[in-house]
């Protein structure tokens, strides 16, 4: 998701004449028009700009009206892929054979096999792979599910449970062929059929995914694939008469006028290019991307993004270009932004924290910290910043002056390890989250240190460039 707004952090900052006052542990004091308390945050507005700091930064808040309680934002779902249950009988009599201090042992999963019974050695290999997904060793999951499925092909939970592995790593033709296996061999499954229209809709089929979906909910109702089958079919609506143009990574669409015949073939040569320079930058391959082209209605009415967003990537790359005759610098920006952060779920399969991905793709879009160096320098150097730790997690739910300060120290991050170790050891980063690392080891295996350090020096490194 890309973020273009001007925005003003703090009265502190930007020398706003208020009503309320917020007195910080560390003696800075916030002058504010208003100031609301909830779930240990503290919210404040500064003229058409509010902003979220943590209460435990707060001593208290002077000459203002009693705190009053907010009710949280409320977020439209994201589309995430379903997972299958990898419970299977027998399994519980194995698992202190499979599993051994904190490992698979691989030879015991080889001594089972050769016992000869298939079952047995499915449900070996079965275990193997949980706990290797759950480790977030994707790789290794898939060998172990390929193995269960030569003792017990049409064993309808290793199949469903095989195609959401392959649709976390971005195989979505093979994860579909599977998917269709599942539902074949058990034609009543409920999570068959789900894992099925995920898999539809990663391919771009969506009517079948809409088909797909509405059999799972007759077989079980569920809300989160009644909030799928919502998403696909308010998708399917927009694009009902879109045009589609194809390249060698991407598929485009839009409305099929003559003037967007031109836009998205200018598009998509500008994708090619960034493909090209991203692949350098970050050693990855996506295939078939898909690429939307909407009116900024039709934007907000099929994602529900919040309503600071420039464009976003939820697996297709979503843009709105209301007025855009063609290609732009900006629209290239926010391009290479989205396009970037296909290459990151490549990378990482979903596991990177969103400051990074974030930092990443606006750092890859050509944004720098520069024009809020000075604001972001004097947050750090205050401690009000944001924790790092605290951005992992989906921005969607932030106001426009949190989300502001989120994607600056994001973009500061990345910038600051981009500047001091190299590029290469920012895509290292994501390979190991890929590889399932948390991203504290990543960080340490990487440019040996974790969060702490990265703040310390993160904090140096703009006092040094920006500070005053």
């Amino acid at each position: 998701m890309r973020l273009i707004i001007t925005f003003c952090w703090s009265a502190v900052l930007c020398g706003v004449a208020a009503a309320d006052t917020i007195v910080l542990k560390n003696g800075d004091r916030i002058a504010a028009d208003w100031v609301k308390q909830y779930d240990g945050r503290v919210e404040y507005g500064v003229g058409d700009n509010s902003m979220t700091i943590p209460l435990s930064i707060v001593v208290r808040v002077e000459a203002g009206p009693p705190p009053a309680p907010i009710q949280p934002a409320v977020v439209a779902p994201r589309l995430e892929m379903p997972t299958a249950d990898l419970s299977l009988e027998g399994a519980e009599q194995l698992m202190t054979r499979v599993i051994r201090n904190g490992a698979v042992d691989v030879a015991a999963v080889q001594a089972i096999e050769k016992e000869g019974i298939p079952t047995q050695s499915a449900v070996a290999n079965a275990i193997a792979a949980g706990f290797e997904e759950r480790r977030n060793n994707l790789t290794a999951a898939t060998r172990y599910l390929e193995s269960a499925l030569r003792f017990l092909p049409r064993h309808p939970v290793l199949l469903e449970n095989y195609a959401g592995v392959l649709l976390r790593l971005g195989r979505p033709a093979e994860a579909l062929s599977v998917a269709q296996q599942a539902v074949s061999a058990s034609p009543q499954s409920a999570a068959a059929f789900t894992i099925l229209g995920y898999a539809y809709y990663k391919n771009d089929h969506n009517r079948e995914a809409v088909a797909a979906l509405r059999r799972a909910l007759q077989l079980r109702p569920d809300e989160r694939v009644q909030q799928m089958l919502d998403k696909v079919e308010r998708e399917s609506r927009a694009e009902a008469d879109f045009r589609q143009q194809d390249s060698s990574h991407f598929t485009l669409r839009s409305e099929g006028s003559q003037n967007a015949d031109v836009l998205r073939s200018q598009v998509l040569e500008t994708l090619e290019a960034e493909y090209r320079d991203l692949q350098n930058d970050l050693g990855a391959s996506p295939r078939n991307v898909f690429v939307s082209l909407y009116t900024d209605q039709e934007f907000f009415d099929v994602t529900r993004a919040p309503a600071w967003s420039a464009a976003l990537n939820d697996g297709k790359i979503r843009v709105p270009v209301s007025g855009v005759r063609s290609i732009t610098p900006a629209l290239a920006a926010v391009l290479r932004h989205e396009l970037t952060h296909s290459f990151i779920q490549q990378i990482a399969h979903g596991r990177a924290p969103q400051w990074l991905n974030e930092g990443v793709a606006d750092m890859e879009g050509g944004h720098t910290t520069a024009p809020f160096g000075n604001q972001l320098a004097a947050l750090y150097a205050s401690g009000n910043q944001i924790p790092l730790n605290q951005l992992e997690g989906n921005f969607a739910s932030y106001s426009t002056s949190e989300a502001a300060v989120a994607y600056a120290e994001g973009l500061a991050a990345v910038e600051y390890i981009r500047n001091t170790y190299g590029m290469s050891d920012v895509a290292r980063i994501l390979q190991r989250l890929g590889e399932g690392q948390s991203i504290e080891s990543a960080l340490r295996s990487t440019i040996h240190g974790g969060y702490a350090e990265l703040e310390r020096e993160m904090a140096a490194y703009l006092k040094k460039n920006y500070g005053t």
